[in-house]
């Protein structure tokens, strides 16, 4: 099992800048991905960012440019750097990673931080 707990949320005006991190800990071991997601109310859950365990980083079409993800293994963490926040970014923000388990890949998911962008 892998624990998923998530930080750094909270309300910020427009324009503004967050960073969300999310610690892991359990049995961490190949971990293939880690990655954040966000829901806004009524919406569906939606990828943010994904951090390959090769490196590789992708971005959804409105993160791109303003957001950064990272992870720094040593620290079993994934961070998000938000930057220009927008009162579209309003949502739970979540942590997620895909663990390979038996031969099977396995998502886990934290418990959500909320970000609310107003002024």
């Amino acid at each position: 099992q892998v624990q998923l707990v998530e930080s750094g949320g909270g309300l910020v005006q427009p324009g503004g800048s967050l960073r969300l991190s999310c610690t892991a800990s359990g049995a961490i071991f190949d971990i293939i991905s880690m990655g954040w997601y966000r829901q806004a109310p009524g919406s569906q859950r939606e990828l943010v960012a994904v951090v390959q365990s090769g490196g590789t980083t992708n971005y959804a079409d409105s993160a791109k440019g303003r957001f950064t993800a990272s992870r720094a293994d040593a620290k079993n963490a994934l961070y998000l750097q938000m930057n220009n926040l927008k009162p579209e970014d309003t949502a739970i923000y979540y942590c997620h990673a895909v663990q390979i388990l038996f031969g099977i890949p396995t998502d886990y998911w934290g418990q959500g931080t909320q970000v609310t962008v107003s002024s």
